[in-house]
């Protein structure tokens, strides 16, 4: 059948990452070269390489990429730049070259180069190959030569070269007048030089091309492509490439072959095409399936099978092997067969080869079973396993199951800033198992590796992001065979929030300043400027950075200090400043008996009613005082809200304590060392002398963070959010709430993950962004304006699940007066929530009060309604419940009147019943018979018109079907049952005839009627009880007197008398029959009475001499191989039958290459049949196989196309 083709159509191409390609080109010294190449898509990383290494842009070399379009610009060009270039996109590697020719050179182009006026193509001594044949270009009609060079130096042995079109199509079996091979050797330089010319060429002859090059260890292999160039030419119909006998060879209509040929619009008359194919021979039955649309073709063979013959009884085996078993890697699996005879022999073969007893299989006989088992299965073990009994075998195919990779430690949710490393991590419980990385559900390929990096440790799996970005962010998923695992992924751009700022400070001579301040995130560095200019640290000022808190220290201020000092963090546009002032004490002369005197105003300023200090910072106050002669100074804390006088006030003493005074001749200091809340209060300073005294009462206020808010409650759930409520913190710290900061985590999890950064002002929130069924956590801190609180306690841990969707299909299966019966199906969603059963309520039409139908929920799909009113009209409704809360209701699209509807009685007898129901003695009856009817009819059974007997036959009715029972029948039940129904006057019969049988009992009569020569003639009479079934046949076995042992002459023998022949002459001999029906052979036997003597003779017998009979004949295939198509990793066979004589000796060949020397090849030859076993074969493995019978009078062969069908495999592959 020819394969129509249009040349027009552009040839088969494997996939590239590329649409355009660089090409050699020619230049002249000091030229610009520019080389272009398209990619198929935009976005995709390019890089340019000369001579393996690596080219960058600069002066020389110009590299530009403008969406899919890439270009190198090589300027300058000398002859140094003649070399091999390549450019890469992905797992795509193209390469070319770059000739430099001297000045005054010409160039000419010729549209059909001659071998010898190519360029020699570059060394390139990778794997086998010198130099490999390049892409070429040819126009129509043109002669091209590619050329393959192969190291021969280091090998003992010629090697192997095969040329192939395509992925499959070996062109060695295409030579003629359009292609020649040829192979030559280089005994100078050791090479081996092969060559493909392809002559006078075609448009079809476009595409790639693959050149393989084998030895005994080792192959390699190189892809490339030919164009052709010319008007589009359109053949109507093209010659079968496979035509054999052709004088020249088959022409290379390579395209054809890949192809599918045009489906025929000619309607087909109306035939039965199992009919054709029963008549047909298998050969013929691909091309029958095609030509009639059969795409099933096993299911088309099962039903042919079973159509042409009945499988043929085994007479070794009782059960065989299942055609195929399953095991997980690690367990145990026994391979059972039951034989016929237990005394039998039995072999186990694994692949053909026998079994041995070892620890890990184990040869078991239990009766005339026997049993094989194999302990901790490995892949080792997934094989083709037979039972051999005498000559009869059983086969199997044992898979090998690996059991499922489970995740043991899932991923975790993180939060991190734009550019900084992500690393997702999660184990499994097996090391080296693979596994699959998603991002919103698009797998994250390989190939993408300058963005992601995976990496596998042992059982540990890793997902890399070294510089993320927002769109990085999303839902990343790990799965494995046996499970997955989620986690979200939050980039945020860098903020950075300031929890605490550097104050103003005023410090005394030789006094230490201080200025501090804490911000967000602890690994952000800064610097500290000095009236803009960097503080560098020394001896007398020190810088410190711990954790979010970053420290300026000056020790010993002197008047230089005073400045304005700021702090800037690394990265960000801000800056945090404050000033530094030195206080200058100048002494006036005073006269003496001044009255003593407090200066709060010492600074210009009004005296502050309140200081304010933060909690754990140092408080340190300067109270200038005067006087004359120098007044005593008592510091007090005053309780004003005590009742007692005597506790109203704390004397202060001059301690080393945390609070203390330090006394100076004008001044006195109070100091707080890391205030405390206890701190907070009024304190009283008083100061006296001769001449009077003075007092001053200073408010100390402590402020802090706020307390940890109580466990926030989560208030609702849904699918995939919540709505998380908390109270403020019973104490705020000193300073208003500014806001708070939501935290989650899963359950399992010990990560928390930051939930907003901008505070929030409310006192709840609703929380999205979540994965439905798993276990979730909340936490919360409050924030005023010294900082953050601890944590809050965990909430309650909740599960994000959503109500069902409303039950389907809700129908009305029956009513009566006072109830109805409903049905539906389950929800199309369920959830995580699962499904705690449903709500089935009622109402009345015009009303629109629910009533509840049932108590609580029903578990079940159906509901019986009672007690309702007779001739309400009522809608029904049903709603699906679980923990989230109850669905949309199913509601009946019309109301239901209550009232039963009358339906007339019939039976539905099942088919089985029309006919006589037979069934052996002792066997257990049951009979359901199905009928409608409304109201509930009335059933009746009797037998022969008599009534059942309810000892001996049980009977049970309900609403639609009757059963009859009988425990053990017995031969008075046999009969003619009827059963009827009734509804008032109206009724429907139907009749059951049983039949029980038993084994029948032996013949009558048996008796020995002749005796002559060797034969004997019995006669006998039926059985006088058939066990109520017709005897089928009789069971004839004879015995010697002297052995008495018993052998069967006749089985299923139809008549009463029969001839036993072949009796041995001498020997007395007894005769026994065994009558036979459906249940089988009778008890006993009826025997002769007395034995039948067999006479000897004197008579010699003399054989006639026949002249011996030439059977020598020449090899002939009787059955053809068949030309098949396959899919890639399934066992495949290939089978013929030959006759001969003497027995032939059988060769089978692929592409002309002998196949005995291969291990993935099997040959099997039983009674003349053939068969070749392929196992596992991949698309490699498609070509022509050729099967050779020979023996001393002849040979034959016969020959068929093998094609298997796989994934294509991309040129990008092959060239990495």
């Amino acid at each position: 059948m020819p394969i129509k083709k249009q040349t027009g159509e552009p040839p088969l191409f494997l996939a590239s990452a590329f649409t355009k390609k660089p090409k050699t080109t020619e230049v002249v010294e000091g030229d610009t070269a520019v080389f272009e190449a398209e990619t198929e898509k935009t976005g995709i990383k390019v890089k340019w390489q000369r001579a393996g290494a690596e080219m960058f842009e600069n002066e020389k070399y110009i590299i530009k990429a403008e969406g899919n379009k890439h270009s190198l610009t090589i300027n300058n060009i000398g002859r140094e730049d003649d070399a091999t270039y390549a450019v890469i996109a992905g797992s795509s590697k193209v390469k070319f070259d770059l000739k430099v020719k001297e000045p005054g050179m010409i160039f000419v182009s010729v549209p059909a180069p001659a071998p010898e006026a190519q360029p020699e193509p570059p060394l390139d001594p990778v794997g086998l190959f010198v130099t490999r044949p390049q892409d070429g270009e040819v126009t129509v009609g043109g002669n091209i030569t590619f050329t393959c060079k192969v190291a021969g130096a280091s090998m003992l042995k010629k090697p192997s070269v095969k040329w192939f079109k395509g992925k499959w199509m070996d062109l060695g079996s295409k030579v003629g007048k359009h292609l020649q091979l040829h192979d030559s050797y280089d005994r100078n330089n050791k090479v081996y030089i092969y060559e493909m010319h392809i002559i006078q060429a075609k448009m079809t002859y476009a595409g790639g091309y693959r050149c393989e090059v084998s030895t005994k260890d080792k192959f390699d292999s190189c892809n490339f492509s030919l164009i052709v160039h010319g008007k589009i030419i359109c053949f109507q119909h093209y010659r079968n490439v496979f035509a054999e006998g052709h004088e020249d060879g088959a022409e290379l209509d390579f395209s054809a072959l890949l192809k599918k040929s045009e489906p025929k619009t000619e309607s087909q008359p109306d035939v039965d095409v199992w009919d054709i194919l029963r008549r047909a021979p298998p050969s013929e039955y691909e091309k029958i399936a095609f030509q009639y649309g059969i795409t099933d073709l096993r299911g088309m063979l099962k039903r042919l099978k079973r159509i042409k013959k009945e499988e043929k009884k085994s007479t070794a085996f009782l059960q065989k092997l299942d055609p195929a078993y399953q095991v997980d890697k690690g367990q145990k699996i026994k391979l059972m067969v039951e034989l016929a005879n237990p005394d039998a022999e039995v072999k186990w073969l694994k692949n053909g080869q026998e079994i041995q007893v070892s620890g890990r299989y184990i040869f078991e006989a239990v009766g005339n079973k026997r049993i094989l088992t194999i302990n901790h299965c490995s892949l080792a073990d997934d094989a083709a396993y037979q039972c051999v009994v005498d000559e009869e075998k059983s086969f199997t195919e044992l898979f090998v199951k690996e059991p499922p990779i489970l995740i043991s430690h899932p991923l975790e949710d993180q939060v991190v800033m734009v550019g900084e490393r992500v690393e997702f991590e999660c184990e499994v419980s097996e090391e080296g198992a693979a596994v699959k990385w998603e991002k919103d559900g698009i797998e994250l390929k390989r190939e993408e590796t300058f963005k992601y990096r995976f990496k596998k440790d042992g059982k540990k799996h890793y997902l890399i992001i070294n510089e993320s970005t927002k769109e990085d962010s999303g839902h990343y998923t790990v799965k494995t065979n046996g499970g997955e695992s989620v986690a979200e992924l939050i980039i945020q751009e860098k903020k950075l929030e300031v929890y605490q700022s550097i104050a103003d400070l005023t410090v005394r001579a030789r006094d230490q300043a201080v200025f501090k301040c804490e911000v967000s995130d602890e690994n952000v560095k800064g610097i500290w400027l000095k009236n803009g200019k960097e503080v560098i640290p020394d001896e007398r000022i020190k810088i410190s950075h711990i954790g979010r808190i970053h420290k300026l220290t000056i020790d010993d201020v002197t008047p230089e200090d005073e400045a304005d000092y700021s702090f800037v963090p690394e990265g960000f546009a801000y800056n945090l400043s404050a000033k530094l002032r030195f206080l200058e004490i100048k002494i006036d002369f005073v006269p003496r008996q001044e009255p003593p005197k407090i200066h709060l105003d010492f600074m210009g300023q009004a005296a502050p009613d309140t200081i304010v200090v933060v909690a754990g910072n140092k408080l340190r106050l300067d109270v200038p005082i005067s006087g004359d002669p120098i007044p005593t100074v008592i510091w007090q804390k005053v309780n004003k809200a005590s009742k007692s006088p005597e506790d109203e006030e704390v004397l202060l003493s001059e301690t080393e304590g945390r609070v203390r005074v330090e006394m100076h001749e004008d001044h006195c200091i109070f100091i707080i060392e890391g205030a405390e809340k206890p701190d907070e209060g009024v304190y009283r300073v008083t100061v006296k002398n001769p001449a009077g005294e003075d007092k001053a009462d200073i408010t100390v206020k402590v402020i802090d963070v706020p307390d940890p808010p109580e466990a926030p409650k989560i208030i609702d759930v849904g699918e995939d959010y919540c709505t998380v409520q908390w109270q403020p913190p019973k104490y705020d710290g000193g300073q208003p709430i500014l806001g708070y900061i939501l935290e989650r985590k899963k359950k399992k999890s010990y990560r928390w993950m930051r939930l907003n950064f901008d505070l929030l002002k409310e006192l709840s929130y609703e929380a999205k962004r979540m994965i439905e069924g798993v276990v979730y956590e909340m936490r919360l801190y409050a924030v005023n304006s010294i900082g953050m609180s601890r944590p809050s306690p965990a909430s309650q841990p909740f599960m994000p699940i959503a109500p069902p969707s409303e039950p389907t299909h809700l129908t009305v299966e029956d009513i009566s007066d006072s109830t109805v019966t409903l049905k539906w199906r389950p929800p199309e969603r369920i959830g995580a929530g699962g499904l705690d059963g449903y709500n089935v309520e009622y109402c009345k039409e015009g009303s629109t009060e629910w009533v509840p139908a049932l108590q609580g929920l029903t578990e079940r799909t159906s509901a019986l309604i009672k007690d309702l009113v007779t001739g309400d009209k009522l809608y029904f409704r049903v709603r699906a419940i679980n923990l989230a809360g109850e669905s949309e209701p199913a509601l009946t699209k019309e109301p239901v009147t209550i009232q039963e509807i009358l339906q007339r009685p019939k039976f539905w007898l099942p088919r089985y019943l029309r006919q006589t129901l037979v069934k052996k003695v002792g066997e257990t009856i049951n009979i359901v018979i199905p009928f409608q009817g409304k109201p509930r009819p009335k059933v009746t059974w009797t037998k022969d018109g008599q009534t059942l007997d309810a000892k001996e036959v049980g009977i049970r009715n309900s609403t639609t079907d009757t059963i009859l029972f009988i425990r053990k029948a017995e031969h008075h039940h046999s009969g003619t049952y009827e059963v009827e129904v009734q509804i008032e006057n109206m009724n429907d019969k139907v009749a059951i005839t049983m039949q029980i049988m038993d084994k029948p009992g032996p013949p009558q009569n048996v008796k020995i009627i002749d005796v002559w020569g060797f034969n004997v003639a019995l006669e006998w009479k039926p059985p006088q009880d058939d066990g109520n079934a017709q005897i089928s046949g009789y069971t004839i076995q004879k015995a010697d007197k002297k052995t008495m042992e018993w052998y069967t002459v006749f089985d299923h023998y139809r008549r009463t008398n029969c001839v036993v022949s072949d009796l041995i002459m001498g020997n007395e001999y007894y005769f026994r029959v065994f009558s036979e029906n459906l249940c089988g052979l009778s008890e006993t036997a009826a025997t002769t009475k007395t034995p039948a003597y067999i006479q000897k003779t004197g008579a010699i017998y003399k054989p006639p001499s026949y002249k011996e009979h030439d059977f020598s004949e020449a090899p002939k295939f009787t059955h053809p191989l068949v030309s098949r198509s396959v899919i890639s990793g399934y066992n495949a066979t290939l089978s013929c039958a030959v006759r001969g004589s003497p027995k032939p000796k059988i060769f089978w060949y692929k592409n002309k290459v002998d196949l005995s020397g291969d291990a993935k090849y099997r040959m099997f030859s039983k009674h003349g049949v053939l068969t070749l076993e392929i196992r596992k074969p991949s698309p490699f493995d498609g070509g022509f196989y050729t099967c050779k019978a020979v023996n001393e009078c002849g040979e034959a062969e016969i020959e068929c196309r093998l094609d298997v069908r796989g994934n294509q495999i991309s040129v990008d592959n092959i060239l990495l």
